[in-house]
């Protein structure tokens, strides 16, 4: 019953889809990222536009209040930091005056910091393993769904493994979208060995000669030591397959979570090793500065943003595209 209206809902979403695809044309992904994040535009660049607008010359009260504009926009202490040293070094160099000149300085520092996380994931090799955790409600399951889709159009074989066997209705979720979609789906019953049912997704991934395995696993708090040791004993039994793999360690991250996302990305990374990072949910946020936190602290890949729940609404991450669309300059 579940696995049906798993069906129906997809076929449901699928056909509106269809008919806005026939209504009106599908706007480009730079203008739905900016769409996507104008929450956190508002928060942020509106209220730095007032306080640079306002103000006749660059002063300590000046970086005073745009220390506080950025704490709050959840940029993070570290951040914040940098950037207010980056911009007084700039104020002296280039002897500013002007306030509304701050705003061109702080887009280029708010781009080299976030510049070294721009990585494309490339799959280079067969079967290349991509291993998903997250805490529960991040969105793991549906960016996997998302991932599966950007990878098919690149035109490689996907196969799923439905390792989240905890969560009511995560493997019905993920063979729903695989049917839908033509891609196969390893499963057990619910409650099995999520090691297990990735064990045997990569030999059926090898037998098939299957480009990219995607694995669920299940959310877990990231303060839940015995559940992040399972983690790390999926990892080991996935290495007795292959001692290289999982090649991709990847953590989904809610925007929403604001600075509590820096504390869990850092506790995955210390117990399983991440790899990469997928940021979700950006568009149901005024939260999207955690991103700099994130670059700024952990300097891992940001290798996807979502800013949206369709299909398409995610894609692999630019800096440029997301500082333009976090900070405008105005005319």
């Amino acid at each position: 019953m579940v696995a049906k209206s798993f069906q129906s809902m997809f076929k449901f979403l699928k056909s509106k889809s269809n008919e806005r695809s026939i209504k009106e044309p599908k706007s480009s992904w730079t203008a739905r990222l900016k769409q996507g994040m104008k929450r956190t535009r508002q928060k942020f660049a509106e209220n730095l536009s007032s306080l640079l607008l306002g103000k006749k010359s660059i002063g300590s009260d000046l970086f005073e209040e745009l220390e506080t504009l950025l704490l709050t926009s959840d940029v993070g202490v570290d951040v914040t930091q940098r950037i207010l040293s980056d911009l007084t070094e700039r104020v002296k160099r280039n002897h500013l005056s002007d306030p509304h000149k701050l705003f061109t300085h702080l887009k280029e520092i708010l781009t080299e910091i976030i510049s070294p996380c721009e990585a494309l994931l490339k799959i280079n090799k067969t079967p290349f393993t991509l291993l998903v955790v997250g805490v529960n409600g991040s969105g793991k399951t549906t960016s996997i769904a998302k991932l599966a889709h950007y990878f098919q159009q690149q035109s490689l074989k996907v196969l799923l493994a439905a390792g989240d066997t905890f969560r009511a209705g995560a493997i019905e979720q993920l063979q729903a979208w695989g049917n839908r979609n033509n891609v196969p789906v390893i499963a057990q019953q619910a409650g099995a060995d999520s090691a297990s049912v990735i064990f045997d997704s990569m030999q059926a991934a090898k037998s098939k000669k299957i480009d990219l395995l995607i694995a669920d696993t299940a959310g877990r708090l990231h303060s839940q030591e015995h559940l992040m040791a399972e983690l790390q004993k999926i990892k080991r039994v996935i290495k007795k397959q292959d001692e290289n793999a999982p090649e991709e360690v990847v953590l989904v991250i809610d925007a929403g979570m604001g600075q509590n996302a820096l504390r869990q990305a850092e506790q995955f990374h210390a117990a399983i090793g991440l790899t990469g990072i997928i940021i979700t949910k950006l568009d149901g946020t005024a939260r999207g500065g955690m991103v700099f936190a994130i670059a700024e602290k952990l300097k891992l890949p940001i290798r996807f943003i979502g800013v949206g729940e369709d299909i398409e609404d995610l894609k692999p991450f630019s800096a440029q595209e997301f500082v333009d669309a976090f900070l405008e300059i105005p005319e």
